[in-house]
């Protein structure tokens, strides 16, 4: 007598792809990628009601999922991207910016950067005139 349990076809393992793509969100094409050994690096990121980010830039590729809350990101330009839970944002590189909280719950964002060791994740540009909240 066969006593093993069979399995609940909702119950295996799910797979769910969230991007596949070579551009950061504002559409530009993503750099190559660096030569070297890797040194991937996960960041989580806890943003407040209403705070935000200084000015940066990233130097390497970078990607992340947003956990909780919504989040935009402001580009020089005035372009932005707001991100919902749930959602993926594949960062812009070399490119200055910022991240900002607007909404009234605390923002949670994972973070995954394809780096090089001694290199850093980003590069504070402090009073980079940025551009005005929407």
């Amino acid at each position: 007598m066969n006593t093993r349990k069979k399995q609940n076809p909702a119950r295996q393992v799910q797979r769910t792809e969230l991007f596949r793509t070579s551009q950061s969100w504002d559409g530009v094409e993503l750099p190559d990628y660096l030569t070297g050994r890797p040194e991937l690096v996960a960041v989580k990121y806890e943003f407040p009601a209403g705070k935000r980010l200084e000015c940066h830039h990233h130097p390497v590729i970078n990607f992340g999922l947003l956990a909780e809350g919504e989040l935009t990101i402001i580009g020089q330009d005035g372009r932005e991207k707001t991100v919902h839970a749930g959602e993926t944002l594949v960062e812009m590189v070399d490119t200055i910016h910022y991240g900002e909280n607007r909404g009234t719950k605390p923002a949670i964002l994972y973070m995954f950067y394809l780096s090089q060791k001694d290199l850093p994740l980003s590069v504070p540009h402090a009073g980079t005139p940025t551009p005005p909240s929407s």
